[in-house]
């Protein structure tokens, strides 16, 4: 049987391709454990499908760092408004972030990844990582692991922690609060920070990566030294280090929807966000203006990711998804998730797409490989109709 069998959900016509690439990518064994790919053009929703054990079409699972997508939205909307000022110091609005050398670092630099305050002195506690607020006492005092502005490398996951407190220290409310306001319960997404108790019973516990046997041996070959830059942003450096398949499945992480990692939701919330970001949606404006997206879309980071050793790396909170996909606009803007997982918008093209995965990817951390033949497949028929 072909994994065509399995696939269920719908495409519009002329999108009937895009089914048959995410058939194939199945049949080549990507995961047996769900996956769903959802897409819209210019706000009308074209590609809706799922596939594996356990998953529906309303399923809903944690996406990780897209987490950072609608986390940076709200920042980019409050830019817009004029209520954040890009060239501001962090401090002018965060006093005490000022501690260790880092008040001249302006919230562009911290959006692009330069504050060099990747995580915390001896790891974050599990109480902590789950909890923005926590995080955001604790990294205020931190000294950088390198100097502010210097060098980008990604905060893996304390990034929209950072920028949470400033939109706190501003707004009184949180990145969380303002996103269920504003774009959540509006648009009507399948996408929480902060998942609802109500809600559990749609929830699909993430899983593990499944190495063969020479995999493994690279993944423990590869790993990074404890006192990496790569462990301090993933935390790996704590005692226990954190494992991020326990941390998704836990409640109480889920529940505090922590925005550099924590969000949960399904390809068609992951899609309907970034849709209602470029497009017309319900009768409803974009949510971004044209210079806003200019602004945010861009790169910014040209270089070497000190973390990652990614190049060419981030647009203003998001990643600068053109680099990746060159057949996309210079402005397309998203965010992919450790699972692998992935969603972006191209206003270039009106693509909005959502990507969700239930089990790990080999390699671990970004986008997952087959990204790459079904985000051509969608942006391909998107062109042709």
């Amino acid at each position: 049987m072909t994994a065509e069998a399995g696939v269920q959900g719908t495409v519009a016509e002329g999108f009937e391709a895009v089914r048959e690439e995410f058939a194939a990518a199945l049949d080549e064994g990507i995961t047996t454990s769900g996956v769903q790919l959802a897409a819209c053009v210019d706000g009308r929703q074209v590609v809706d499908l799922w596939a594996g054990d356990g998953m529906e079409c309303d399923s809903l699972t944690a996406v990780y760092s897209v987490t950072k997508g609608a986390a940076h939205l709200i920042v980019a909307l409050l830019v817009q408004e004029g209520t954040l000022e890009l060239e501001r110091e962090v401090a002018h609005y965060w006093p005490e972030f000022a501690a260790e050398g880092k008040g001249a670092l302006t919230l562009r630099q911290l959006l692009t990844h330069q504050s060099g305050v990747i995580g915390a002195d001896g790891g974050l506690s599990k109480a902590e990582l789950a909890d923005d607020r926590l995080i955001a006492e604790r990294l205020a005092g931190q000294r950088p692991f390198w100097e502010p502005g210097t060098a980008y490398g990604y905060h893996a996951l304390v990034i929209a922690a950072l920028t949470g407190e400033v939109v706190r220290r501003v707004t009184g409310q949180s990145i969380q609060e303002l996103f269920e306001e504003r774009i959540r319960v509006p648009y009507g997404l399948d996408f929480y920070l902060g998942l609802p108790e109500p809600l559990e019973a749609r929830w699909l516990d993430v899983q593990p990566m499944e190495p063969t046997r020479e995999q493994l041996a690279d993944l423990v070959a590869n790993a990074p030294a404890r006192d990496s830059l790569m462990a301090i942003a993933f935390n790996a450096h704590a005692k226990p280090p954190t494992d991020l398949v326990r941390f998704a499945n836990r409640r109480d992480a889920r529940a505090m929807g922590q925005a550099s990692g924590g969000g949960v939701g399904n390809a068609r919330g992951v899609a309907g966000m970034y849709a209602a970001a470029i497009s017309e949606t319900g009768g409803r404006a974009p949510l971004l203006k044209p210079d806003t997206i200019a602004e945010f879309g861009r790169l910014h980071t040209v270089g070497t990711d000190v973390v990652t050793g990614d190049v060419d790396h981030f647009g203003l909170g998001f990643e600068a998804m053109g680099v990746r996909y060159p057949f996309l606009g210079r402005e397309a803007f998203g965010h992919s998730g450790a699972a692998g997982g992935m969603g972006f918008a191209d206003p270039a093209s009106g693509v909005a797409y959502g990507y969700v995965r239930r089990r790990f990817a080999y390699p671990p951390g970004g986008g997952a490989a087959e990204n790459d033949r079904l985000v051509q497949a969608v942006v391909r028929a998107a062109a042709a109709v």
